[in-house]
């Protein structure tokens, strides 16, 4: 078996023709250019576009299909070159009196993935748009998901904005059923130590993905699995841990980076520690962080990590390193492929060869987690410091 990384969730933009697909993505995230982007640029060898719902991109996918220049897979998902597409929906769901979450669902094979748009479309006012709200129970969403040999995941668990803890519940066992979770997401204001300070998530599986809303974005946390192939069926084995396939690390944002880990006021842009209001205004007006929000359904002080949890590594992505600009990232890339090989593969012997001994050394201590960071909040990203 082989490792392979693996970042699945991506958003499609705008298709080819001007049509939206994904209103808050940049414009130049066509099915085609994230194909490239993840391949050629980034390195990575499985990427989940979750956009593969809307009859527009499935259109798309048909024709790149039908022209030979991706081909499906025999154990599902599609390839292009090296590179093997998931196919994947992000749906929105509101339970009766509770906030919306969203959810990720994967199929094998596009026939699937058709089907599946066709039920979605009896209950959802725009089939054509990403995460949209489908009017249906969560269970139900399950069962029809589970009814097409899919895969199910929680998406970004905890931000405030949209997700299962964050305004749905307290417990996912109050709207979700258990035994119909293949993995949760975590999002990039949290890792697995904070995470498993919940004993509810023990029995899951944690993915961790770059929620890529622009090109730059794909890869910034991505996954190294132990698999034979990038395949729908080895990454469902990966997930289960069955016949020696496993998750082998999460790499993904140091949590003080991700734009949703601190509390902050709306009212005055402060990052603030009082959950309720402002301790700098006193304004009500305030957007919950994911660290007070695992506070509040915390049952253990520190993370226990069931046996077999794979480390979690704080890495810090290349756009945000001070001072590497775009023409030193190409230099960069010119000379060693992807950014999957500047992140794990290039020495610093190799790296000094081309670039400052300070960047180079800056892009090590990236690497390994050590980079001095500003804590991010209310919407806002933190920083690397100089």
């Amino acid at each position: 078996m082989r490792e392979f990384f693996a970042d699945l969730h991506i958003h499609i933009g705008w298709t080819e023709k001007k049509e939206p697909v994904k209103i808050s993505a940049s414009k130049n995230l066509t099915y085609i250019n994230i194909l490239k982007e993840a391949y050629h640029h980034k390195g990575l060898d499985m990427i989940g576009i979750i956009d593969c719902h809307s009859p527009r991109v499935q259109e798309e996918i048909l024709y790149y299909l039908n022209h030979g220049l991706i081909g499906e897979l025999d154990e599902g998902g599609l390839q292009y070159q090296e590179l093997t597409i998931l196919l994947g929906s992000e749906i929105e769901v509101k339970e009766e009196g509770r906030g919306e979450a969203h959810y990720l669902a994967f199929f094998p094979f596009l026939s699937d993935i058709i089907d599946f748009s066709k039920w979605m479309q009896k209950h959802m006012k725009n089939i054509n748009l990403s995460s949209q709200r489908l009017y249906v129970k969560t269970k139900e969403l399950q069962k029809e998901v589970y009814d097409r040999n899919g895969l199910f995941i929680p998406a970004h668990i905890f931000t405030p904005f949209k997700s299962v803890y964050g305004k749905c519940c307290d417990r996912m066992e109050e709207v979700l059923d258990l035994n119909r979770i293949d993995a949760v997401e975590l999002g990039l204001s949290s890792d697995t130590e904070m995470a498993d300070r919940i004993q509810e998530l023990h029995q899951f599986p944690f993915i961790t993905n770059s929620d890529a809303h622009s090109l730059q974005k794909i890869g910034r946390e991505y996954n190294k699995l132990l698999i034979e192939s990038p395949t729908f069926k080895e990454l469902k084995w990966a997930l289960k841990g069955l016949n020696g396939r496993k998750i082998l690390k999460n790499y993904g944002l140091d949590p003080k980076l991700g734009k949703y880990h601190q509390t902050r006021c709306v009212q005055c842009d402060q990052l603030v520690e009082n959950e309720s209001y402002c301790d700098h205004c006193g304004s009500k007006k305030i957007i919950k962080g994911v660290s007070n929000r695992i506070d509040e359904l915390a049952d253990l002080q520190t993370g226990l990590h069931p046996s077999g949890r794979p480390d979690y590594i704080h890495q810090v992505p290349l756009e945000f390193i001070p001072k590497l600009g775009q023409k030193t990232l190409e230099k960069l890339l010119s000379h060693f492929g992807t950014e999957m090989n500047i992140l794990h593969r290039v020495s610093m012997e190799q790296l000094q060869a081309i670039i400052p001994d300070k960047l180079a050394e800056m892009l090590i201590q990236a690497r390994e987690g050590k980079l001095s960071v500003e804590v991010g909040g209310g919407g806002v990203y933190g920083k690397v410091l100089e």
